[in-house]
């Protein structure tokens, strides 16, 4: 018993008409989701995001003119560039302070070639070349063939005479 060619067309009706059913939901529905995603996100947006003073200030920021023009005969105070911060200083600190702070994250465990608090062998042949050579080294930075010494130890805060102390703190105990 074979099927007749018009059962055949029938059936490929019926399934081309429910795959379309089936497709035409599909994408009613995925039409609906975009719709009420974006109705969601125009709402919370601008109630969390674009009304984020953060976000504001730095749309501002972005948006400032570049520059500005100064107008013959009129104030232009406002157009002076802004004072230079210097950095504060801190008062002169004790060398064992200091090393505690700033020192030991390299010299307690001899990070980068640092020589090692009171490795009096690795300590021997900076302490000869001099008290003023250790201080500069220490002050100014340093780049050896075992290593780097960063200025003040990476703390530009730090007082020359604290620096100093450090550096005489670290040599008695090598001595």
């Amino acid at each position: 018993m074979s099927k007749s060619p018009i059962d055949t067309a029938s059936h490929d009706k019926h399934f081309f008409d429910t795959f379309m059913l089936v497709l035409g939901i599909l994408v009613g529905v995925a039409v609906v989701l975009i719709f009420l995603s974006r109705a969601i996100a125009g709402q919370t947006q601008n109630q969390y995001v674009l009304e984020d003073a953060k976000l504001q200030a730095a749309k501002a920021d972005r948006l400032a003119p570049i520059g500005q023009v100064a107008i013959a005969g009129a104030d232009n105070s406002a157009l002076e560039p802004p004072k230079e911060t210097k950095v504060a200083v801190a008062q002169d600190l004790g060398g064992e302070q200091v090393f505690n702070m700033t020192c030991n994250a390299c010299h307690g465990q001899g990070i980068a070639g640092a020589p090692k608090f009171g490795d009096k062998p690795a300590w021997g042949a900076r302490i000869a070349q001099g008290m003023p050579t250790l201080y500069e080294h220490a002050l100014k930075g340093f780049q050896g063939k075992a290593g780097f010494m960063p200025m003040k130890g990476g703390r530009a805060d730090l007082s020359d005479k604290s620096v100093t102390n450090a550096v005489d703190y670290m040599v008695k105990a090598a001595k």
